[in-house]
């Protein structure tokens, strides 16, 4: 039985999704750690064992509670661990452990959305039009209204806001720089036609292995982080119905082709004209690959069994229908808190 270990747990979060995939799947015995002696993985029945690692020392920690089990492989269950365990996958191969994500490279490069639509804008895919915000008139070249969102740390809609004033924009790009990032402003596109969130899944020679789409819906209060105004902002909570849609899948290959993916790829997007324009795309795993899992393309799996075996598994046709999901609550008594 494989071992796999899920750095990042917390409750509702990539993690504890990762854990329900690998679950679905089989065959295979799942260890978790988080820094947080509150996450709610910690405490999670369908972990073998589960570790509180050392913030000050995480990646040595993440690497001493794998080697302590033995663990071959470790999947980041967030965008945090992503970044920190990306940027030491030598370190990490060197102790014996695999990193089952994207490149290094690919990480860094879109883990900032400035580089990111920069990097997309040349490769001639269509994007919201999109600025650093330094002064009014950038938010003006933008137009009104725009979205201003950080240049990093903004996965699940964290500190994205919907402006229709310039003032509005500037004192939200304010907010942000203070906060220590790099304020961006971004043409809002109406969900008119759809906002769809996607999965690709590359091979680390960059073959495209599938990818499967899910058109938002937009009218449940865990999927919305903004309404009013004219203006809908999602949440990081995707649901919705799932099915092959085509063309949005086309589309978001193209996309994992030009950013050079290998491994897992999330892209989140509004559709106009026809055109599926990302507005948000995470190298990695996403909080709705149970979702897709569920329809019929496990992810987690199919990558685990590919390094693992060199070939990829039968893929299933997707299962199309609504996908939705809600929140779940456990009691921790005080003798059993980590």
């Amino acid at each position: 039985m494989q071992k796999i270990m899920i750095a990042g747990i917390g409750g509702a979060s990539l993690g504890t999704e990762l854990l329900k995939c690998l679950q679905m799947a089989g065959n295979y015995e799942v260890y978790g750690c988080d820094i947080s002696r509150t996450a709610y993985g910690l405490y999670e029945s369908g972990f073998a064992e589960t570790f509180c690692v050392d913030k000050d020392d995480y990646v040595s920690g993440v690497i001493h509670a794998c080697e302590s089990r033995c663990v071959r492989w470790l999947i980041p269950g967030g965008e945090q661990p992503m970044v920190l365990l990306g940027c030491e996958t030598d370190r990490l191969k060197r102790s014996g452990i695999t990193l089952l994500g994207n490149t290094s490279a690919v990480i860094a490069s879109f883990s900032d959305k400035d580089e990111t639509f920069r990097l997309l804008q040349q490769e001639g895919i269509k994007i919201p039009l999109t600025r650093a915000i330094s002064s009014p008139e950038d938010v003006e070249a933008v137009g009104l209204p725009c979205i201003v969102k950080p240049s990093t740390g903004s996965g699940g809609s964290a500190s994205v806001f919907y402006a229709v004033t310039v003032d509005e924009a500037m004192i939200y790009a304010e907010f942000i720089r203070r906060s220590g990032s790099t304020p961006l402003a971004q043409e809002y596109i109406d969900d008119s036609e759809g906002e769809f969130t996607v999965g690709v899944l590359s091979l680390p020679d960059a073959s495209i292995v599938g990818s499967i789409a899910m058109r938002r819906v937009l009218d449940a209060k865990l999927s919305v982080s903004y309404r009013g105004r004219g203006g809908l902002v999602s949440s990081g909570y995707s649901q919705g119905y799932i099915d092959t849609f085509p063309n949005i899948c086309m589309q978001a290959e193209e996309i994992a082709r030009a950013a050079v993916s290998r491994g897992p790829m999330n892209i989140q997007g509004r559709v106009r004209k026809g055109i599926f324009m990302p507005f948000e795309i995470n190298p990695r795993f996403s909080a709705s690959t149970y979702l897709r899992a569920m329809a019929g393309f496990n992810e987690v799996d199919i990558l685990i069994q590919y390094f693992s075996t060199g070939a990829l598994p039968d893929l299933k046709s997707v299962k199309s229908g609504w996908y939705l999901r809600s929140l779940t609550e456990k009691y921790i008594s005080a003798d059993l808190f980590k």
